[in-house]
């Protein structure tokens, strides 16, 4: 094991981040040099408080199944080649779980019991970013082909990780994409603050470098039918994703200046990439509005600051969780509780347990919202009598999550079953309910985590080689069947 007293005698301590006045000038990852760097002079000691208990349910916590004890200890040790072994081992992309993921396994840490976690994201992440500055990432090419041709439809965390994972297998796989650039939500939906680009392109490098196929701007559905896709191709993949937004019906929707927060921050992410966007959505200026109190809400928040908004406020229809772990949620489980991201440390108001009833406006544009207090009483959802107000705003975002994924086009053409909850059904292989047509991530488990995601491009990568091969000896972390950790 590693430091057999280094979770009594260590303290908790993660990565320091830039000085808000400093970040918010920028679009650089709020940890100088990256969380990865920032680490490196304490991390070894970090990795020293894992305890090796005797049932890693930190293991529990992760849909990958990360050898976490394993590379903890090689990081105690400073072995760092053979702890990139065992990282890459179950995950593809560390690097975005790495910065993305809430870490379901932390909260699952038998140390977690009565003391602070071990900060395993923290060593993970600096684990790959060491390994990137020292060179150690590299492709790996397929020895031989099989002959075998597959179609991954989407190239955010699932269509990566099973796109990999199949050309590694020696299939021959193309990547669809509708966006200009590969990476889904990673690219479009992360702010840079969060998770610079330079990770999701020295992927895509290594993929294409290891035979991978992408093809970017294509609309399937459209330009290239479900019909066309399945007479060219041995076997389809259906990352689609969660990609139908939730929207709010009051009165006043009509108003200009009422977006999405999948409108608002792809724009940003162009524009601070050094691309143009014309009649870009802007915060500068303006009283924001976000409605959502989750990670998309916080990413519109940091946008916000970024862009110079005279106030920013994040609504939640739900009360304020608290700081201890509730009583119903006990260990390992991941628990509801008040998270501080860091853009919540930046700027705004954060406002629980209040309703939106009706936008107003001034001119064909939104200049407030009226809210009301509300409150569970017998599980149903009531407004507080008496607790209306006004407060003003110029932008509003919607953060509100996805409904299931979009059925128009694609998915109707190749008839594939939808389940009540509006996802694709798939069996115990990830195959939906037409022969040779698999599914994985969002579009068949409904909104989730990137870690469930990758975890099941992995899977359905299984899936395929065996349907294509007879046998397969790819790892398939999680069965379909297995539901979210809501967070």
């Amino acid at each position: 094991m590693a430091d057999p007293r280094g979770f009594i005698n260590t303290p908790r301590q993660l990565a320091p981040r830039r000085p808000v006045e400093e970040r918010i000038k920028d679009w650089n990852e709020v940890y100088p040099g990256g969380p990865g760097k920032a680490l490196l002079p304490i991390i070894s000691e970090q990795a020293g408080r894992c305890m090796d208990c005797g049932i890693p349910f930190c293991h529990n916590g992760c849909p990958l199944g990360n050898l976490i004890p394993e590379w903890n200890d090689l990081v105690w040790r400073e072995d760092w080649d053979e702890a990139l072994d065992r990282l890459h081992a179950t995950n593809n992309f560390p690097e975005f779980t790495g910065r993305l993921c809430p870490a379901p396994c932390e909260t699952a840490c038998v140390v977690a019991i009565n003391r602070d976690a071990v900060t395993i994201k923290n060593v993970e992440v600096s684990i790959i970013d060491k390994a990137w500055d020292d060179r150690q990432v590299r492709p790996e090419p397929p020895e031989w082909l099989t002959g075998k041709t597959i179609a991954v439809v989407g190239s955010g965390p699932a269509g990566l990780a099973a796109a990999q994972q199949l050309t590694r297998a020696g299939h021959t796989v193309a990547v669809y994409e509708r966006d200009d650039k590969p990476g889904g939500l990673l690219r479009y939906g992360i702010p840079e603050f969060k998770m610079e680009k330079i990770q999701v392109d020295r992927r895509i490098d290594q993929m294409e470098r290891e035979g991978t196929v992408f093809r970017t701007g294509v609309q399937v559905g459209a330009t290239l039918t479900g019909s066309q896709l399945r007479d060219r191709y041995d076997a389809v993949v259906l990352a689609i994703g969660a990609t139908v937004r939730r929207d709010l019906p009051v009165p006043g929707r009509e108003f200009n200046g009422i977006h999405q927060a999948m409108e608002f921050l792809p724009q940003a992410n162009r524009v601070a990439l050094g691309e143009e966007v014309e009649g870009q959505i802007l915060a500068t200026g303006k009283d924001v509005v976000i409605i959502g109190g989750g990670d998309t809400g916080a990413d519109c928040l940091g946008t916000s600051v970024r862009q110079g908004a005279k106030s920013i406020t994040q609504l939640e229809i739900l009360p304020n969780p608290g700081e201890d772990r509730p009583s119903n949620q006990p260990w390992p489980t991941y628990p509801m509780i008040y998270r501080v991201s860091s853009a919540h440390e930046e700027a705004g108001d954060r406002v629980y347990s209040v309703s939106t009833k009706e936008f107003i406006g001034e001119d064909g544009h939104v200049s407030g919202l009226r809210l009301a207090e509300v409150e569970f009483i017998d599980g149903k959802l009531t407004e507080v009598e008496g607790t209306e107000k006004v407060i003003p705003a110029q932008l509003v975002l919607f953060a509100m999550g996805f409904a299931g994924p979009e059925t128009e086009g694609l998915v109707d053409q190749l008839g594939v079953d939808i389940d009540e909850r509006g996802n694709i059904v798939r069996d115990n292989d990830y195959m939906s309910s037409v022969d040779g047509v698999f599914v994985a991530g969002d579009a068949g488990r409904g909104q989730s985590l990137i870690v469930w995601a990758i975890a099941e491009g992995r899977s359905a990568a299984a899936g395929v080689d065996a349907y294509l091969s007879g046998s397969t000896s790819l790892p398939s972390p999680i069965p379909p069947t297995a539901r979210p950790l809501t967070v």
